[in-house]
């Protein structure tokens, strides 16, 4: 069985990212799986979990725009744009930007921009806050399964396979955030 960590064993669950681990834990909607971005070992870890290609790149979550600032592609950014993603945040809205040198490859998978999300979600902002940076997100289930809304889905889930899970609530949203395109603020998922 994965070992489950709370609020109160933050400290723990950032070693166990910071030891190459996969920690699911709760966002808006749905429990996410983690890991340091920069960890390509801790990252196919997710995907091997998952089942999933990896050429379909993950978001990433924060608790600040200073976690996720240097991810985005700056220069390609209007002020305009980025104050209209300022109001957004810290809130249940992903952004799509174009993506830095900063972005891992595995993380963009065959994508050319990088999802980005600042939450406002407490328990989610509380891992990352203590992880000191943005973390991999990406729905905890099998590819095709639906996401696990709970500690004991994901365990059923994943069983011994997952290092962790931050058994905390989610934050009520009956369906992961919508997904916009910075640039054009069209909607990729809704």
């Amino acid at each position: 069985m994965a070992h489950r960590f709370t609020l109160d064993d933050l400290d723990d669950a950032v070693a166990l990212l910071r030891g190459g681990g996969v920690l699911a834990y709760p966002t808006e909607a749905v429990f996410g799986l983690g890991c340091d971005p920069h960890d390509r070992a801790g990252f196919e870890r997710i995907f091997a979990l998952k089942q999933r290609p990896p050429t379909q790149g993950v978001l990433l979550i924060a608790a600040e725009l200073a976690q996720v600032e240097r991810y985005i592609e700056r220069s390609a950014v209007t002020d305009e744009v980025m104050a209209q993603v300022r109001a957004s945040w810290p809130g249940p809205n992903t952004w799509i930007f174009p993506r830095s040198a900063e972005v891992p490859d595995w993380v963009a998978g065959a994508h050319a921009g990088i999802a980005l999300r600042v939450t406002a979600h407490p328990p989610a902002a509380a891992l990352c806050r203590a992880y000191g940076g943005a973390l991999v997100s990406t729905s905890a289930n099998p590819h095709g399964e639906p996401p696990a809304r709970s500690a004991a889905a994901v365990e059923a889930y994943f069983g011994e396979r997952l290092a962790g899970v931050l058994d905390a609530p989610l934050g009520g949203l009956e369906r992961p955030t919508v997904i916009r395109d910075a640039l054009t603020g069209a909607i990729i998922r809704a």
